[in-house]
């Protein structure tokens, strides 16, 4: 894996609505509060499963024709709602000439399924004797065609182009977490080598979904629990809070950023990705050959932004990891950052790194949420900031940012 740049890649817009706010003012200050700070969780509407439900957002701010709204699921309203913010914050969501030949990554999920088929399905498959016939007949029966169609993950960076015109090159990824993760990558990538100037990437989720919490709950994922930060969440029965998100990150080489007086946030030094079977061990060896390709590249005290997701196994193998780094390899400290915003899959590596551009910038990370020991203090400035993003199921990830000009 070569984190070997040919020019620098600067994060020069970010978009970033969760269920703590929108904007990186917002966040800050919510992650940053000081005595009693707890996180928003709407623990009755889908009980007993928690969720982190998105603040209240006034789309038209983003989306000002309604038609285009009513067209779009939830999961497209907020992603191209960030990406409108992640556009203005860079300056240059009027710009037509640059927004022509900004390209876009996207990750994105399936759509929304209709639950109320999805039931009945599920309600008669248990009374019948030949489930796999009466699941052939129903599937061919009840779902409209016209729903595979609001289903298509590529809809979402359709939205964004149309809304916004964003008419570049376009690149959907599906996956989950992973997925995040290379579209990331992958826009890094363009921009390091010289075949992108600028790139618009990021993702979005909506938790407030019964398909999915079904889906998470057959795989014995889900929390049903009270909220806990997830470290000590993990010293229990663990599992996932999904939260609904939007992140979205406008990345620009130095030349075309100083052309149009960006004030760049920071610098995306790396970003690396793998994925292993999971065997106890596999998931610390492949992100332990990450931080060695990054290593040459971390100097000065660094924190550790971690996507943990809470499920049992695979965060407990990520806390051991990461309680490793901090003793041998790393002077800083580590923030679960899921405890504060949940857990948003497709978005979740978008939003990692959309925070830790702001922590980069700002010199600290926000203060620790745990009574594990694992996240400490906040004393001492921050020089870096590494972004460990490990899927509930698949997918390693791993970037650096740091501020511009160091």
């Amino acid at each position: 894996m070569n984190t070997e740049a040919r020019r620098d890649v600067l994060i020069t817009g970010v978009g970033l609505v969760s269920s703590l706010g929108e904007g990186l003012d917002q966040h800050r200050d919510a992650l940053n509060a000081q005595g009693g700070r707890k996180p928003v969780v709407d623990r009755e509407t889908y009980a007993p499963y928690p969720i982190h439900p998105l603040v209240d957002v006034d789309f038209d701010k983003q989306i000002p024709k309604r038609g285009d709204q009513r067209q779009m699921e939830p999961w497209q309203r907020i992603g191209t709602y960030a990406a409108g913010l992640a556009l203005d914050d860079a300056g240059i969501k009027t710009e037509t000439e640059i927004l022509a030949r900004t390209d876009m990554i996207v990750s994105a999920g399936g759509g929304e399924r209709d639950t109320d088929v999805d039931s009945a399905i599920l309600t008669d498959l248990l009374k019948s004797n030949d489930p796999g016939s009466l699941l052939n007949e129903r599937l061919s029966n009840d779902l409209r065609p016209t729903l595979f169609l609001a289903q298509l993950p590529n809809l979402l960076a359709g939205n964004i182009s149309i809304v916004h015109k964003v008419t570049g090159s376009s690149r959907t990824f599906m996956g989950e977490e992973a997925a995040g993760v290379d579209a990331v990558r992958t826009a890094h990538a363009r921009v390091a080598s010289g075949q992108s100037d600028i790139c618009l990437v990021g993702g979005s989720y909506n938790a407030a979904r019964l398909d999915m919490l079904l889906l998470f709950e057959l795989g014995n994922f889900l929390s049903r629990e009270d909220w806990q930060p997830i470290w000590e969440r993990v010293q229990g029965n663990g599992g996932m809070i999904t939260g609904s998100m939007g992140a979205f990150l406008v990345l620009e080489s130095p030349e075309h950023a100083a052309s149009r007086g960006a004030d760049p946030i920071a610098r995306l030094d790396a970003v690396l990705s793998d994925r292993c079977n999971r065997e106890p061990g596999q998931a610390t060896a492949s992100a332990r050959r990450q931080f060695d390709a990054i290593k040459p590249l971390i100097s000065g005290r660094t924190a550790i932004y971690s996507g943990a997701t809470g499920a049992q196994a695979i965060s407990a193998e990520e806390r051991d990891f990461l309680t490793g780094l901090l003793a041998g390899d790393i002077d800083g400290t580590a923030r679960a950052v899921g405890s504060l915003i949940g857990h948003g899959l497709e978005a979740q590596f978008p939003a990692l790194v959309a925070l830790a551009a702001q922590a980069a910038s700002d010199g600290r990370p926000y203060p620790p949420l745990d009574a594990t020991g694992l996240e400490t203090g906040t004393d001492a400035p921050i020089d870096q900031v590494l972004v460990n993003m490990w899927g509930h199921w698949r997918g390693e990830g791993m970037a650096l940012v740091s501020p511009v000009g160091r």
